[in-house]
This record gives structure tokens, C-alpha cells and sequence, in this order.
């Protein structure tokens, strides 16, 4: 990890009441928000030194490292600061069964009633009334694949594609694009739509199973936009 101490930055940010600034954790690969919590310039430059994230308590006054007793800690990608340097944005790869000290995977599990403007027609909107995006999905359910392959729960399929024999998995990549080429020949729009994401959903097992990130394979897809010499 290459995280640079910039100390002309450091002294640039509008450091609040108690010389502190709210500190946003958020997962690499899916932008999911884990938690909050608070920094001053101490814990700031601890969490840059160790690559870990370190905070300071407001209710205790001491500085805690995340996971120093729970085990699950955080690996810091990059810290970031807003236009007004008056709060954080820490990038990590969280470790273990989550963020949250109920047990939960992230701080932000509970939801509030809210209304929604309707989205425009043709438009699909997930349960909140957000529109999704091909994007988001496939990070969301890229990160799901990893937390099959780190603790291969017993009786999953994921678990089984990404332990068993590769053959098989390869095998599954012709059917499925076999499927999609029937499917799209005969102008079948919704089964084309359906083999489609069977095939997406098994070549991210792929890339999960070789180790390919969503970031790298979006670094591949960059090469092929208009503009970049495809």
C-alpha cells in the first residue's frame, strides 16, 4: 500500500470543535458505507503510518485502532478529503465478520421510510426506489463472491464453483454462452436478458476464482472506450 503523507495537507484541513473531522469508512470495489467515526491529526497520521484505520474516542478520550480486540480490522486503500476539508473518506478493505460492534457487516443496517419521485419509464429501481446500475451490481456481487471464497460456507453453490474443479466451472461459461447465442438468435428478448446474467454471474466466479478485481477488469474495459486508441 502506497498511502503519502502530505503534511501540507494535513495543516490545510478544517480541523472542527475538539480539533477533530468525521471520518466516512467505506469498502474498496462496492463504495459500501461500513461506518463513522471520528479523527484528529494523531489518529490520522496513525492510520497513514500503519495502514490501518485508527480513530479517537469521544466517549472513552483515548485513540483505538478498528479490530485491535475484535480481529476485525480495516486495510486502508486511501484516505481522501472534501472540498472543504472538513471531512475524510477512507477507503479500505474490511477484514473479518464486518464494521459494526452489533455484529453487523456495516454501521448502516437500519433504514428510515422514505418517498420517491417515480423513475422515468423503463427504468428499474431497486427496493429504496434507486435506480440500479449494471455498474453497482456487479461491484456489490463481486464482493459477495470474495466473501464466498474466503469462507466457503458449506452447501453453496458459489462455494462449490470457486473450490471445486475448474473444468466444471469452464464448462458452465460454454453453456451459458451457448444459451445467450440461442437465446439472442431467436429474438427473445427476455431469455436473452436471463442467459445473459447466468453468464455474467459465472464469469465473475471466474475473475473471483483467478483473482481479477472489479477494479482491474474496469481498467481492461477503459481500453476499449472511444479515445483510447480502441
Amino acid at each position: 500500500m502506497d498511502l503519502e503523507r502530505d503534511e501540507l495537507a494535513l495543516d490545510d484541513l478544517a480541523w472542527g470543535e475538539g480539533s477533530l473531522l468525521p471520518a466516512i469508512v467505506q469498502q474498496r470495489g462496492t463504495g459500501e458505507v461500513l461506518m463513522l467515526a471520528w479523527m484528529d491529526r494523531t489518529a490520522l497520521e496513525r492510520t497513514l503510518e500503519s495502514g490501518r484505520t485508527w480513530f479517537w474516542s469521544r466517549s472513552r478520550q483515548t485513540y483505538w485502532m478498528k479490530g485491535e480486540s475484535s480481529g476485525d480490522v480495516q486495510d486502508v486503500v486511501g484516505v481522501r478529503y472534501d472540498c472543504d476539508g472538513d471531512a475524510l473518506l477512507v477507503t479500505v478493505e474490511q477484514r473479518g465478520d464486518g464494521a459494526c460492534h452489533t455484529g453487523q457487516r456495516t454501521c448502516f443496517y437500519r433504514s428510515l421510510d422514505v418517498a420517491t419521485a417515480p423513475a422515468p419509464a423503463g427504468q428499474i429501481q431497486d427496493a429504496g426506489g434507486v435506480p440500479l446500475r449494471l455498474g453497482d451490481v456487479l461491484s456489490q456481487l463481486a464482493a459477495v463472491l470474495e466473501q464466498r471464497k474466503r469462507d466457503l460456507p458449506e452447501g453453496s453453490y458459489t462455494a462449490k464453483l470457486l473450490s471445486g474443479p475448474q473444468d466444471k466451472l469452464l464448462k458452465k461459461i460454454a453453456e451459458e454462452s451457448g444459451e445467450v447465442i440461442i437465446a439472442a438468435r431467436d429474438h427473445d428478448v427476455a431469455q436473452t436478458r436471463y442467459e445473459a446474467g447466468d453468464l455474467l454471474y459465472h464469469l465473475l466466479v471466474v475473475l473471483a476464482r483467478e483473482g481479477i478485481t472489479p477494479e482491474d477488469l474496469a481498467s481492461e474495459m477503459a481500453g476499449r472506450l472511444p479515445g483510447s486508441g480502441a
